[in-house]
């Protein structure tokens, strides 16, 4: 028999449940609403599947039962109901009797009581179980006795309680005192369960939800979790999802070229830069117009590119040694910077908050180290007579958009190139610029983002919420990033806003200096899009305000 899982009414929302799919592909008719489906049959154990069989057997009877179109198996079933319900009544009788013949001593059982409230039908009772069927697999009650038997005890921790573990309380929390140094105990606990259970759970050490204090030994009293490998860990990069990735690349070179012919704005033709620069203008231009500046644009693109594959780099030699999985980069293009940014996954569990803060400061600083180093060079060169030839002109305002990059600038070039309504600049300002205010905003300490990634491994979960508040309310007044704080802000809310799964071992700290790191690189962040103020810019001499 199919097991149901294309019907909305047994599903529910589509990311309901968070376990493993591995679904076998077949065709077949719903039970429940009578439709042929293309369904995804899920790989559960066999004990599991005969009862999910009985129920959708139950779920189809039942429907039919409720129906006018079958009243013989209907007029069956419910004699055989009310033989039952006459047994059960005559056997209650029997019962009764036998009590008022025993001593009054002797107190017969509490009354049965009729339940109060809407009574549920025996089709919406099994949907239920179902649904409840269909949900993740939860730990085996025999597999947590053998635990508490083989793995906890007097030398290592010592289980007081156990608590549903996981979103949906799949998984197992055992609450206790530990015996020993954490770290030794959990290692001393993993390789154990490995030996007791071999490859089948999982085991995270977590800070204990709602503890009145502080363990004896120091630092926050610990707990123990267990989930099943297959609801646990992360599911794998489909051949879809590499499509995805491989058209968002595209989209990302096409945003990236796009950007170097935008930079040569004073060479365009007219009515290219009036139909992009003026809102009144409707008809499109001939875009054959821009094919000769693609070549000159082509250097600006690959400087864009190769920091943000850079970046990538950076994720990866980090995360090889520590035998961290991550997934193929989705580039999200944009045209004001090239692109801002890929989202990288983690693909397999982390083994510790070091790993987490290490794994995601090492793409940021790999991208923001390319880009300042591209970012000098250009000022360097843009200082050069001898390179005229390569320079563009772009407007004054646009090192006002950052407090610290505009500064370096302004050392650099001087007062009276900076004091202008346009600086002749090199391509690579533009494509160290855009580099580095990708990395800054990437590095903001929100959600799933890198600085959020690192400020939820350096201090915590609760610091991240707070920080993430802090981001959004400055996103959205506009203090950072100027005017690309409401896209950056959409986007983060849309792709990136839920925070890092917690790591396997999510207790022990991170160390001083990995903290001071994470500290200083959200100042630089908030340095770098951190507008400059008109009354500033006018007296720092960065670009001309009062044209405007």
């Amino acid at each position: 028999m199919g097991i149901l899982s294309n019907c909305s009414f047994v599903l529910g929302p589509p990311n309901g449940w968070k376990f493993r799919e591995k679904y076998q592909n077949s065709s077949s008719k719903c039970f429940l609403c009578g439709e042929l489906l293309s369904m995804r049959r899920p790989l559960i154990s066999k004990e599991k599947l005969g009862k999910l069989n009985f129920v959708i057997r139950a779920c189809y009877d039942g429907k039919k039962s409720n129906g006018n179109d079958d009243k013989g198996m209907h007029g069956e079933r419910e004699n055989k109901e009310n033989s039952n319900l006459a047994t059960m009544a005559s056997s209650e009788k029997k019962s009764d009797d036998s009590s008022d013949s025993s001593p009054a001593s002797i107190s017969s059982g509490p009354p049965t009581m009729s339940p109060v409230g809407p009574a549920y039908s025996n089709f919406q009772v099994d949907s239920f179980k179902l649904m409840e069927l269909l949900g993740p697999e939860k730990v085996d009650p025999a597999d947590v006795k053998v635990i508490k038997e083989k793995l906890f005890g007097y030398s290592t921790f010592w289980v007081t309680r156990e608590e549903p573990f996981g979103d949906l309380g799949e998984g197992i929390l055992f609450l206790g005192n530990i015996r020993g140094k954490r770290e030794d105990v959990f290692a001393k606990l993993q390789s154990q369960l490995s030996e007791i259970m071999g490859d089948k759970y999982n085991l995270f050490m977590v800070e204990e939800p709602n503890s009145e204090g502080e363990d004896p030994r120091g630092g926050p009293r610990v707990s123990f979790g267990l989930l099943r490998k297959e609801v646990s860990e992360p599911e794998q990069t489909t051949l879809w999802q590499y499509v995805i990735a491989f058209l968002l690349f595209l989209l990302t070179i096409g945003s990236s070229v796009e950007l170097g012919i935008a930079s040569q704005i004073n060479r365009l033709p007219p009515e290219i830069v009036k139909y992009f620069t003026d809102p009144d203008a409707i008809e499109p231009p001939d875009m054959q117009l821009l094919f000769p500046f693609v070549d000159s644009a082509l250097p600006l693109a690959y400087g864009v590119l190769g920091i943000q594959l850079f970046h990538e780099v950076g994720h990866f030699l980090a995360a090889f040694p520590r035998n961290v999985k991550l997934s193929i980069p989705y580039f999200i293009p944009n045209i004001t910077l090239g692109s801002f940014g890929a989202i990288t996954q983690f693909k397999s569990i982390l083994p510790d908050r070091k790993a987490k803060v290490d794994i995601s400061l090492a793409g940021p600083f790999a991208g923001a180290a390319l880009s300042f180093s591209m970012f000098a060079v250009g000022l360097l060169l843009s200082s050069n007579p001898d390179v005229a030839g390569d320079f563009v002109q772009v407007p004054s305002t646009l090192f006002q958009g950052s407090l610290f990059l505009g500064l370096i600038s302004r050392a650099v070039l001087g007062y009276k190139a900076m004091h202008a309504a346009t600086v002749s600049i090199h391509p690579l300002v533009i494509a160290g610029w855009c580099g580095l205010t990708t990395s800054a905003f990437n590095l903001l300490p929100v959600g799933c983002l890198d600085g959020g990634r690192a400020m939820q491994g350096a201090f915590g979960k609760n610091t991240l919420i707070a920080s993430g508040l802090a981001t959004y309310t400055l996103l959205g007044l506009g203090v950072l990033g100027g005017p690309l704080s409401l896209p950056w802000g959409l986007y983060v809310l849309i792709c990136q806003r839920d925070p890092e799964e917690p790591c396997l071992n999510d207790v022990t700290e991170v160390g001083t200096w990995r903290k001071a790191v994470v500290t200083v690189a959200i100042v630089l962040v908030v340095l770098t899009l951190l507008p400059v103020w008109d009354e500033l810019a006018e007296e720092l001499g960065i670009g001309l305000v009062t044209s405007f």
